[in-house]
């Protein structure tokens, strides 16, 4: 089972309103790499994340985590219930763009709940435990209050914290730094790459290209609801194979 991928999309599709979002996606991430995933507005980067662990079904094709197929139970001739589906994806570990935080529960109740609530840990442990993760992410003296009190950048790493309560197999990353005033980004940004250097397996919506060429061990670009490149960032950033990469790349310098 360990030399399985740790996420492995085949062949993924998927439209809204007969708009053609994703079309044959195939990708496969190895257990401790950071794929980042870039593109212009619209290209499908969100909708493929989300697809990963099921918060979008796919119209076809399928996603594995560690070899186990999200979505279809064992056999695969039936959809998972909503008890399967709810264990499934606590092997990811989701962070949003907009935080998601319970207003009317401190940092450290928002750390604990999922694993209290999921996992049926005790309300002792979960506490000891979020504690430990509000540490990880710098934010040890937070525990006791509630967000409404707290910057976007330090909402963003209760919500890293979060994620991580449930000891995700991959963690996903969708626009972390979007929502952020620019100050704060370079705080979540150190964050996710001590995470990186901890052999997390990491999944990366982003459109922090420094980021991605730093602690990135692939680069995937999306254009149109199809893969059109992926490669090392070393390769990515300095000899591109595409035209429309290359193009993408100087709009950002």
């Amino acid at each position: 089972m360990s030399d399985l991928p740790a996420v492995e999309i085949r062949k993924l599709s998927k439209s809204f309103s007969g708009v053609e979002v994703l079309r044959d996606i195939d990708l496969t991430v190895n257990k401790g790499e950071v794929v980042s995933v870039l593109g212009s507005s619209g290209s499908g980067k969100s909708t493929m994340l989300r697809c990963i662990n099921w918060l979008e079904e796919p119209d076809s094709g399928s996603v594995f985590i560690a070899g186990q197929r999200i979505g279809y139970n064992s056999d695969k001739q039936r959809p998972m219930t909503n008890r399967e589906m709810a264990a499934t994806r606590a092997r990811t570990g989701m962070v949003f763009q907009s935080f998601n935080l319970w207003p009317h529960l401190t940092v450290s109740q928002n750390v604990a709940i999922s694993p209290i609530k999921v996992k049926g840990m005790p309300k002792a442990q979960a506490r000891d435990l979020a504690t430990q993760l509000l540490e990880k992410v710098g934010l040890g003296d937070k525990a006791e209050v509630y967000p409404f009190t707290l910057s976007g950048g330090q909402k963003q790493r209760v919500a890293i914290a979060r994620a991580l309560a449930m000891s995700p197999e991959v963690m996903l990353f969708d626009e972390p730094t979007s929502a952020l005033d620019p100050e704060r980004v370079g705080e979540v940004l150190q964050v996710m790459r001590d995470l990186s250097g901890e052999g997390y397996t990491m999944v990366v919506v982003t459109h922090e290209m420094e980021f991605a060429r730093m602690v990135s061990d692939q680069v995937v670009f999306l254009d149109k609801g199809l893969i059109i490149e992926k490669a090392p960032p070393e390769i990515f950033f300095t000899n591109p194979a595409s035209e429309r990469v290359r193009r993408f790349l100087d709009r950002q310098d």
